[in-house]
């Protein structure tokens, strides 16, 4: 693997707490503006303010377990792809020296399109 797919995916996982602080409170906000418009109205509660609607969410993620899909009761997160390595690690190994080395040549196609 080069040095540009290298830090490219290092360079991933170093935003990723970045985005994921921002998508908290990006949904805090979301939170907070639809109580405050819905909720008033409907029950006697009052308006909350940008914190306490990124701490009921923060609570939520406690009580009712992670913010994946709706019943999330299914296979853990990884399990799809941990299918997929298989079958192509299975497939890899009944190719011949010859297809093996035609399929890495298409990978470094792909990568150096993608990554241009």
């Amino acid at each position: 693997m080069s040095h540009k797919h290298r830090f490219r995916r290092k360079g991933r996982f170093f935003f990723f707490p970045f985005i994921t602080a921002f998508f908290l409170l990006a949904m805090g906000g979301i939170v907070m503006l639809l109580w405050n418009a819905i909720l008033p109205e409907l029950v006697a509660v009052k308006h909350i303010t940008y914190w306490q609607a990124v701490g009921l969410l923060v609570l939520c993620r406690i009580l009712f377990g992670n913010f994946r899909r709706p019943g999330s009761f299914g296979p853990p997160p990884g399990a799809a792809h941990a299918d997929r390595r298989n079958y192509w690690k299975d497939k890899w190994h009944q190719m011949s020296p010859e297809e093996r080395a035609q399929m890495k040549e298409k990978w470094k196609n792909w990568w150096d399109k993608k990554c241009d």
